[in-house]
């Protein structure tokens, strides 16, 4: 997806931001409506259009969807499946289980989250502008409303505790600014913590009134498949199953989209793929020569002599009790490359290509699960589901499934994809050593911005 980078190379404190002036960026380039006051920016649709293209340029830098928020839910405690010899600070305190305040990863990623979501709520209270035609109107609206709803549903699952642990009503979440934050500043820019359930409450209603505004194809951007995957994906943790089945039925049936017969196909796109994107991606971030950085292949690639076009600086090696989790023959657990005396994931050595989201194998995991537990066969009966999922792994069909066996597939299935922390947390499973519910595991709220904003909280331990 095209965007543009701003002219920055730091994140200022997060209200500050007017349309997203700032954002954790390494490379430079000029977008004129981030450079002047929002008043006078924002005077017709192509300006809307081009702030529209900030907000994805903001949640595809390498602190978001760029792959830092997937990198962090894979590495945060996860000693049992991971050997981090990184040499990044931050990361190793979040392998370890020991961030600081000031942690740098958990610092970039709140500042271009809520750049970001400035940027998004500058788009959606300029609306009345969008004069073309009533569906540009809404497919504009519906985009921004998904990106917003995606930025805090990581949010509240990075900062926050955990549904389950202890009462979302009251649990502090992140704040939640849903109005355009612009120069010079008010005290009424200093929001307390929303509670979790408010946050989540915030993020279901973006993704349902997305979905109803968003087309069905959309090029690279948003479609309402996309807000109907990720409605299934925050129901899911909300343990709102019924909800989760029937968005992720929505998409399996109607958006045309099928299940890669490959799943060696599903990786290397740009160079195997010629940069093109696998069908079975609902929405996935795109990364070419001349835009974007792929934070997965920074910190899980690495550079193999005979594979040309791979890169990155082998900080996470697969440890062999990863490899205890597959079944003899399962053609997944063949796509990791021994290097140097270390093993590491195929899925991403590739410098460029896509960073995959949400894809639609993980709709099928999602909606076998909340049948099962539901009891219900609503789209397909669970085994089915799983089975189409077993197939194209080279695995023989199961006769029946359990719950367990669900779990199961969708942990080899989307291993080191970015669902590590947030499954160990829904399922209330341990980490490493680590109880789910540790506040180790919840990342800081930033220290330079509790300097700033004295309404905000920190998060206990820190």
């Amino acid at each position: 997806m095209k965007i543009y980078k701003s002219i920055s190379n730091h994140i200022l404190p997060l209200f500050i931001a007017a349309i997203g002036f700032a954002s954790c960026e390494k490379q430079l380039d000029i977008f004129p409506t981030q450079s002047i006051a929002a008043e006078k920016a924002m005077t017709d649709e192509n300006a809307v259009s081009s702030t529209l293209i900030g907000c994805y340029d903001g949640i595809q830098t390498s602190s978001l969807y760029g792959g830092d928020i997937m990198v962090l839910n894979e590495i945060i405690g996860n000693s049992t499946n991971i050997r981090f010899t990184g040499t990044f600070a931050g990361l190793d305190q979040a392998y370890r289980g020991e961030m600081t305040s000031n942690n740098s990863f958990a610092e970039a990623t709140w500042g271009s989250a809520y750049n970001t979501i400035n940027r998004c709520n500058h788009v959606l209270a300029n609306l009345e502008k969008v004069t073309s035609s009533p569906e540009n109107k809404s497919r504009v609206e519906g985009e921004a409303l998904f990106l917003r709803a995606s930025i805090y549903f990581e949010l509240v699952r990075l900062y926050a505790k955990a549904i389950g642990d202890g009462d979302a009503n009251s649990n502090p979440g992140v704040p939640l600014v849903l109005k355009p934050t612009s120069n010079p500043i008010t005290e009424a820019d200093y929001p307390s913590r929303s509670s979790v359930k408010q946050v989540y409450d915030q993020v279901v209603a973006d993704l349902s009134r997305a979905e109803q505004l968003l087309p069905e194809s959309n090029s690279r951007y948003a479609t309402k498949w996309a807000a109907a995957a990720q409605s299934a994906k925050v129901y899911l943790t909300l343990g709102m199953y019924a909800d989760a089945r029937d968005a992720a039925d929505r998409v399996i049936e109607g958006s045309g989209i099928e299940l890669n017969p490959s799943f060696e196909n599903l990786w290397f796109t740009y160079i195997y793929g010629g940069g093109q994107t696998p069908d079975e991606y609902i929405f996935s971030i795109k990364v070419t020569t001349q835009d974007g950085t792929n934070s997965l292949n920074t910190y899980f690639g690495r550079t193999i002599s005979d594979i040309p076009g791979t890169a990155g600086r082998s900080d996470c090696k697969v440890k062999d009790a990863h490899m205890d989790i597959y079944e003899v023959g399962d053609l997944r657990s063949t796509f990791f490359v021994e290097s140097g005396g270390a093993r590491y994931t195929q899925k991403h050595l590739d410098q460029y290509g896509d960073v995959p989201v949400i894809r639609l194998a993980e709709l099928y995991l999602i909606r076998a699960e909340a049948n099962v537990r539901e009891a219900t066969m609503i789209g397909a009966d669970p085994v089915d589901d799983i089975n189409a999922i077993r197939a194209r792994a080279g695995l023989a069909p199961l006769v029946e499934v359990t719950l367990d066996d669900v779990l199961h597939e969708k942990m080899v299935e989307l291993a080191f994809e970015g669902n590590y922390l947030p499954e160990a947390k829904r399922l209330q499973r341990t980490v490493g050593l680590t109880p789910w519910n540790s506040p180790t595991l919840i990342l800081p709220i930033p220290q330079r911005e509790m300097d700033v904003n004295k309404n905000l909280t920190q998060n206990q331990g820190y």
